[in-house]
């Protein structure tokens, strides 16, 4: 019994949701929040830091998206293990698990002396937040029944989100007056708290035991996302014949990979969800929409800085008001999605999107800090709403066994997205810059971009439109 006491309550998959008390969720919403805060954070602290440490590597500031996408596709590729190692080894020892590499990945970040190493730090911090993030989600999908979830992903999020509300500025000071290093380092007593916090508070939610690990299929998919990655990486830096034969490669191993997938029972990821409506649509429609705001973060960075020439901390400071208004939003995304349905949420939604996004284009050095900050705050209180409608969608029409594959698949595309989305902006910016770094180059580069992505998320609209008009939660 103490033991028990002492590692958490074990719970049975059957009925998860009747088996926690109310506390009991409350403080699993607390300890995801955590979880979901450390790698908010990490995400978005070094962004303002890029150009300092690029200047410490001797590299130009764009090459730092390797740094940026590196961890985003090891989420992406490590995703569909945290699923498996879930449902066979249970929540509780998987999320503290992943907690521990991820903190263990940021103390190599820290101490990295080169760009390769720093990208190899980033692989091994996004293989713990791989299973971190998902296995946290998951566990709150089987806590809460489905008329509970959009507010408990929201509750549970609101945390995460003061990550990138301080992220940007503490980057900033980090880089401006102590060191780069201290982005990552910072993550360290965070993780040691998550540790200790996860062997008392997280349930052992736990699945089918004895389904096998699709070993060939992970390795397909890995090889797969891995190499096409590695080819738009290659573009943006000229390495054409590479990144072509990259780029057939990948394709070749994710068809293979999709024929594959036909015909075992148990896929790393199960392409068959895709035949429901909801789950498609979120699916399809995070991937497209994120492609276009992926590396608004990332650009609004190199314009403050390398553009405009602005500190790091004043860059920071520029960018907190978009995260500012993100946790305003999820006081009322809920209630929101409820009254107006998903439909007509992410249409009208995804437009605003799109739209604000083209409006960067008019920033300038001489834009009043007022009117900047107005706008990055509308933006993330548009886009605020925009993530968790789509984060939620896929999850309306699924059954509780389905949970921890969609829950698998929800990360999948929203990291691989995401840094596809930093890497088709870099490409674009390289495009636009055609080999001149100065900082006019970079502002009429900057300019150009965003139009290009702006147009790429109102186009996306129209994949929301699929679903019908009746969809609202839970339906």
């Amino acid at each position: 019994m103490q033991d028990q006491a002492r590692e958490g309550p074990a719970v049975a998959t059957s009925d998860p949701s009747a088996s926690l008390d109310p506390r009991a969720k409350r403080t699993l919403l607390w300890l995801v929040a955590a979880s979901f805060f450390m790698q908010m954070l990490d995400s978005t602290i070094v962004n303002t830091a890029t150009p300092s440490i690029a200047v410490s590597m001797a590299v130009a500031p764009l090459a730092l998206k390797t740094a940026l996408t590196s961890y985003t596709l090891s989420l992406a590729v490590f995703i569909p293990v945290s699923a498996w190692l879930a449902d066979r080894f249970g929540t509780r020892r998987v999320f503290w698990n992943a907690i521990l590499i991820f903190t263990l990945g940021s103390l190599a970040c820290g101490l990295a002396q080169n760009l390769w190493m720093l990208v190899l730090a980033r692989v091994a911090q996004g293989f713990g937040g791989a299973l971190m993030m998902p296995v946290g989600r998951l566990a709150l999908v089987r806590a809460f029944d489905k008329s509970e979830f959009v507010n408990a992903i929201s509750l549970a999020s609101i945390p995460g989100l003061i990550g990138p509300a301080i992220g940007p500025l503490l980057g900033g000071f980090f880089s401006d007056y102590m060191t780069w290093r201290m982005i990552f380092l910072v993550n360290i007593p965070i993780g040691v708290a998550g540790l200790l916090l996860t062997r008392r508070h997280m349930p052992d939610y736990r699945g089918a035991p004895r389904v096998p690990f699709d070993l060939g299929g992970f390795l397909l998919f890995a090889l797969g996302i891995g190499l096409l990655s590695a080819a738009l990486d290659q573009v943006t830096d000229g390495a054409y014949a590479f990144a072509a034969v990259a780029g057939l490669v990948a394709a070749a191993g994710l068809v293979a990979y999709v024929i594959r997938s036909r015909r075992i029972e148990a896929p790393v990821v199960d392409l068959r969800y895709l035949r429901i409506r909801s789950f498609r649509v979120a699916f399809d429609g995070g991937f497209a929409t994120r492609l276009g705001v992926g590396g608004i973060y990332f650009l609004l960075t190199l314009l403050f800085q390398v553009g405009f020439g602005y500190s790091a901390v004043t860059a920071g400071l520029l960018q907190m008001p978009q995260a500012l208004a993100m946790i305003l939003m999820r006081f009322f995304a809920g209630a929101i999605i409820r009254h107006q349905g998903y439909r007509r949420v992410l249409i009208t939604n995804t437009l605003l999107a799109g739209a604000l996004i083209m409006l960067f284009a008019t920033f300038s050095a001489a834009t009043p800090t007022w009117l900047v900050c107005t706008q990055v705050f509308v933006y993330g209180f548009v886009m605020s709403l925009q993530y968790t409608a789509m984060n939620t969608l896929g999850f309306v029409d699924l059954a509780p066994a389905q949970a921890s594959m969609g829950a698998s698949m929800t990360s999948i595309v929203q990291n691989l997205s995401m840094s596809f989305g930093i890497a088709f902006a870099s490409l674009l910016m390289a495009m636009f810059l055609n080999g001149t770094h100065a900082g006019p180059a970079y502002i009429a580069a900057f300019r150009a971009t965003v139009l290009v992505l702006g147009a790429i998320t109102v186009l996306s609209t129209w994949i929301f439109r699929r679903l019908p008009r009746t969809q609202t939660q839970g339906s």
